[in-house]
């Protein structure tokens, strides 16, 4: 019913090590690596923003799904990090591709935007409003960060990922879906100023730090572990298949030692998990379809395999689906 027809990826070219961050902050290469599994990120340029960044990924997307830009009828964004408090960014991409005058919004569920944003898109090819739909996952977190707090600084990087989905009457598509919220843990992932709580004047008199995203790691880390274990055995299950038929696991990329603790967990081998954190970092809404990509470029993934995708991040928020690709 609705496929993956393209995928495209861009990376920013100024990497940061490990090493690099030893210069800028208290912190080792050994401690980071340890903790997060990541070596090494990518920054973007003075003169780059998010929607740079994924107008780069999505132009790959449509080429990929060999269609134009004129031909796709809805751009959904998933960010946290827009070019622009008002407006959504997804309409600055609409311009910077050339498309007509469709409909371009964004979505904001932090590392969880970009499967929200494949949730609104494949919901609007399903329901027969439109054929062709550009999802799009981009985010620059290096703009958001305090360089001097080495708890959130060594684990992000930028990025963006894309993927075109079409309707296709001989696919079946997606096999299952899981979508929630745990709003009690909204306020451990924030960057607090800026709305209408904290206004961006207010916090430069009083705060400063609220400027910059804020994250409580070991409460967010309990969470993950606690709910998408059981969020992915639901997906199988709904799918009605066995852990056995899952080909691909491709998860959020926020940290090493999640994805490990999670394939123990599912007793599903690791190297069914696409895993790209190591030289990319945290990218946020561009992890899932950047690790997707990289895949595609190394023929991993097959037609007929079926394919779990599965993010996490602030709200405290999840989305996932099982495709057969």
């Amino acid at each position: 019913m609705v496929r993956i027809t393209g995928t495209g990826s861009y990376l920013p070219d100024k990497v940061i090590s490990n090493k690099d961050l030893e210069q800028m902050v208290d912190t080792t290469n050994e401690w980071i690596t340890q903790r997060t599994g990541i070596k090494e990120r990518r920054v973007v340029a003075e003169n780059q923003s998010t929607s740079d960044i994924a107008t780069e990924a999505a132009s790959l997307a449509l080429k990929k799904a060999q269609i134009t830009p004129q031909e796709v009828e809805l751009i959904v964004l998933g960010t946290s990090t827009p070019d622009f408090p008002i407006p959504a960014t997804a309409p600055i991409i609409q311009k910077k591709l050339g498309c007509s005058q469709i409909p371009a919004y964004d979505i904001n569920s932090v590392c969880s935007s970009f499967m929200y944003a494949l949730l609104n898109g494949y919901s609007s090819i399903k329901s027969g409003i439109y054929q062709n739909c550009l999802v799009i996952g981009a985010d620059c977190y290096s703009r958001i960060l305090n360089w001097q707090d080495r708890n959130t600084c060594v684990i992000f990087g930028d990025g963006a990922g894309a993927v075109v989905l079409q309707r296709d009457e001989h696919a079946k598509g997606v096999l299952s879906l899981n979508y929630g919220a745990d709003g009690n843990g909204s306020h451990l992932i924030t960057q607090q100023a800026g709305g209408s709580v904290n206004p961006v004047s207010k916090a430069i008199k009083n705060r400063e730090n609220d400027l910059y995203f804020q994250m409580t790691g070991k409460k967010v880390y309990e969470f993950t572990i606690s709910v998408i274990p059981k969020v992915a055995k639901k997906m199988i299950q709904d799918a009605g298949l066995n852990k056995e038929q899952i080909d691909w696991i491709i998860l959020h990329q926020a940290n090493k030692r999640i994805i490990e603790s999670i394939s123990k967990i599912l007793a599903i081998d690791l190297n069914k998990f696409i895993n790209n954190i190591e030289f990319l970092g945290n990218t946020s809404s561009a992890s899932i379809p950047m690790a997707l990509d990289s895949a595609v470029k190394q023929n991993k993934i097959k037609q007929g395999d079926k394919v779990m995708f599965l993010g996490f991040g602030g709200g405290l928020s999840w989305g996932g689906m099982i495709v057969e690709w």
